[in-house]
């Protein structure tokens, strides 16, 4: 693996991928880019509108291909959004260029930090968002865990600490 390779952090919803993504990237100097954010800015729409006109399988469609373009750039730092693990062409590609970090969080930090989010296309809709996210954590944690070369509880530590954590790791294994 290069001595500097992309990392793109995965994990559930409301995990803080963007948010500390975005402070990996100001450590090591590196691009920040935010793949759901992409595909808002190339499309001119919101997630929500796409999941409406085109289902969950139009968005994960326009997803895969915004990863797959993101993910030949340099010196990168991604966030992805919480199901781009889904697609395993994705969690392939994620795997093989560059290195995987899963920002794992606990179902009641989650509920906190989506409790009151609008743009959230899961979760509109759910009379009972904890069954909503406890039914998506059971499907997609494997998928996380398969492809992280780093797992790391994001508990209640501050973007910033857990971004030097994450740095840290990295280097200890040799990937940063």
């Amino acid at each position: 693996m290069a001595s500097n390779p992309n990392i793109y952090l995965v994990g559930p919803m409301g995990a803080g991928k963007t948010t500390v993504g975005r402070r990996i990237a100001e450590l090591k100097g590196m691009n920040f880019v935010d793949s759901d954010q992409e595909v808002e800015k190339r499309t001119g729409v919101d997630i929500s509108f796409i999941f409406d006109m085109e289902g969950e399988d139009g968005f994960r469609k326009r997803e895969r291909e915004m990863i797959a373009e993101l993910s030949e750039l340099p010196n990168t730092v991604m966030a992805t959004g919480g199901g781009a693990v889904l697609e395993a062409g994705t969690r392939d590609l994620l795997s093989a260029r560059g290195v995987v970090v899963y920002l794992e969080t606990t179902l009641e930090q989650q509920l906190a930090r989506t409790r009151k989010s609008t743009d959230r296309p899961l979760l509109s809709g759910s009379d009972d968002l904890e069954t909503t996210l406890t039914q998506l954590m059971e499907v997609r944690d494997p998928l996380y865990r398969s492809i992280a070369d780093v797992v790391v509880a994001t508990g209640d530590q501050q973007a910033r600490k857990l971004a030097r954590e994450i740095v840290e790791q990295l280097e200890a294994i040799g990937t940063a």
